[in-house]
């Protein structure tokens, strides 16, 4: 026995560890509990030693051995409950083994493209707010989609020149046009005269809340360049998890999956992982958190289920996504489109027939992913 003792998350202290372990007599397993980033350097150090390591999911520790009505939350207590569970389900563990370094990249690539995401939603709705006070309505002048090169938008880069609607209003239309010519050549966007006179339409008849001066322009201009700096690092970071998907074995079977492109292909990728590490088809959807679990107890036998949540909500959102793309794409001859259709005419909910259609579709990527894997081999 050896009494307690801390282990810093260096490469001499982790190595003591391992040193300490394998003197151990016996068979010896490490336990540890999924906490991301900071149970990863130990799991991968001490497997690179020879040792066996079982990284857990964290909810099936906690919930082990509630068998006391006593709430101790102490490092003693966990330590403890985790070793139990450790000899109980000694021959059950799953062994730990080091991802992919492309793999860890591309998720993390993705987890910061949600963040990033978030705060260009936030500053949208800013700018927006600004230019109600402005010119109102200017963010729906355009809809085209963000440019693939820089990832800036057009109504952004245009409220940029044309802040205020005393900016169009006080000139000629024909004056209006001519300028608005120039800025797209200038900026790089499609001219058409048609829009130019819509535009000038919108702007007059306004009633602005802010006058325009330098003070209303520089809060617009501040905002607009924070707003397109975030565009364009979205923009590198799409573009940086294309390029790191592209060199994973399965990549061209997800982006000629129907609903999936360019974009949402990595995010897949990237918060499934390896589809090996998945026993079978309904592992996935498990993980996903979108199976509904089973509710019977007697002769009680609850139809209508809620899904889980008990998964990543990051794979959640990217196959809520890619239901979107598929009813806009319309593609009648697609069967996830066909099965979407069928349960509309049902009468179903939205929430409902928007989670069978992923379901059905984790189902399909299941099987071909794995195929593909397992005839190109995994890199």
């Amino acid at each position: 026995m050896k009494k307690p003792f801390d282990v810093a998350q260096t490469s001499k202290d982790l190595n003591d560890l391992a040193d300490f372990i394998l003197s151990l007599k016996g068979e010896s397993r490490v336990v540890l509990e999924h906490t991301g980033k900071y149970s990863a350097p130990i799991a991968e150090s001490l497997c690179n030693a020879g040792i066996f390591v079982s990284v857990v999911n964290a909810k099936l520790i906690y919930n082990y051995g509630n068998d006391t009505i006593r709430r101790d939350k102490t490092d003693k207590v966990d330590s403890l409950k985790i070793a139990s569970y450790c000899l109980d389900k000694w021959a059950k563990l799953s062994p730990y083994t080091p991802g992919n370094n492309i793999r860890k990249i591309i998720k993390i690539y993705n987890r910061q493209l949600s963040e990033y995401t978030k705060i260009k939603t936030m500053l949208k709705n800013n700018l927006i707010s600004l230019l109600d006070q402005t010119f109102p309505g200017a963010n729906e002048l355009f809809s085209s989609p963000a440019r693939q090169s820089d990832g800036h938008e057009k109504w952004i880069d245009f409220v940029a020149d044309f802040w205020h609607c005393e900016c169009i209003a006080s000139l000629s239309e024909k004056a209006f046009t001519e300028k608005y010519k120039k800025w797209c050549y200038k900026k790089g966007y499609h001219f058409s005269v048609q829009k130019a006179e819509d535009i000038y339409t919108a702007s007059t008849g306004h009633f602005s809340t802010l006058p325009k001066n330098d003070y209303t322009k520089s809060l617009i201009i501040s905002t607009v360049s924070q707003l397109n700096k975030l565009c364009e690092t979205v923009s590198v970071i799409k573009s940086e998890m294309e390029k790191l998907a592209s060199e994973l074995p399965e990549y061209e079977t997800v982006i000629a999956m129907h609903g999936v492109g360019k974009t949402l292909a990595p995010q897949l990728i990237a918060e499934i992982g390896d589809i090996r590490s998945f026993p079978k088809r309904s592992s996935l959807a498990r993980f996903a958190g979108i199976e509904p679990p089973e509710n019977q107890s007697g002769s009680y036998n609850q139809h209508s289920r809620r899904i889980s949540k008990q998964g990543s909500p990051h794979l959640r959102r990217a196959l809520f996504q890619v239901m979107c793309c598929v009813l806009q794409l319309k593609h009648t001859d697609e069967p996830i489109f066909q099965f979407l259709d069928r349960k509309r005419a049902e009468g179903k909910p939205y929430k409902v027939y928007m989670i069978a259609g992923a379901n059905k579709f984790l189902r399909i990527y299941y099987a071909r992913v794995k195929e593909c894997i397992d005839i190109l081999g995994a890199k």
